[in-house]
């Protein structure tokens, strides 16, 4: 359905709330508020406002079924389909990148050739639980980031190069709502690298709980509702 004038100012309200509560990024942020207002239907719209909140204010998201989706999209649940906004990338002597907010298809394919390329999924949503994505690199580089806890299969091949996956951080178990994502291709003298990482908001978050923490720690409770004196 063609989404109307004051369809995209209602989303765009919903976006200006968000980063004003520090749910988006400023650079996300603009990225989104640019995508709201050139695009023409419902289905354009609704991934922008899917992650976030119902305002306070009168202003919503498009429709019923995006608030009816707010609720759940803290865990992986709520990240698995709708229509994908991406099946593929190529570069040649050049590069490309996807990362942010974006759904990626059941079959995602990239090669690079003389180039390099970037595909970010800690803040991706899935078209199907079930996802490929083949990689192809000759005499270049690709680089694919998930996040910890994402149910993730590499099976690809090097041949004078690499075709590999290793972590920043300890890696977590999968976690059973996650979708299911197999990694495979080849690298001809180039590389693909495979590699588990938090994304700023996450990190950002757990500071945020270890202040709390340490915070509540320097601060015993007495049970009288006063606190201890140093």
């Amino acid at each position: 359905m063609r989404a109307s004038d004051a369809e995209r100012e209602r989303v765009a309200e919903t976006l200006r709330e968000a980063v004003a509560e520090g749910r988006l990024e400023m650079d996300e942020f603009e990225q989104r508020l640019d995508a709201t207002y050139r695009a023409r239907t419902h289905g354009e719209l609704e991934p922008l406002v899917q992650d976030l909140p119902v305002p306070g204010a009168p202003a919503r998201p498009v429709t019923g079924a995006v608030a009816a989706r707010t609720g759940r999209d803290a865990g992986w649940a709520g990240r698995i389909g709708g229509r994908a906004t991406s099946s593929g990338a190529f570069a040649f002597w050049g590069g490309f990148n996807r990362k942010g907010r974006w759904t990626v298809g059941r079959q995602f394919t990239a090669f690079a050739m003389w180039g390099g390329g970037e595909i970010d999924l800690r803040e991706a949503h899935f078209a199907e639980r079930d996802v490929v994505i083949r990689c192809f690199a000759v005499m270049g580089g690709m680089q694919v980031t998930v996040p910890p806890d994402l149910d993730v299969q590499v099976s690809g091949l090097g041949f004078m190069g690499g075709f590999g996956e290793h972590s920043k951080i300890d890696e977590e178990d999968p976690h059973p709502d996650s979708p299911r994502v197999r990694i495979t291709g080849f690298a001809l003298m180039g590389g693909v690298g495979v590699e588990r990482k938090r994304s700023k908001a996450e990190k950002r978050r757990l500071q945020e709980l270890e202040q709390e923490r340490l915070l509540r720690l320097r601060k015993p409770d007495t049970g009288d509702g006063r606190k201890e004196l140093g």
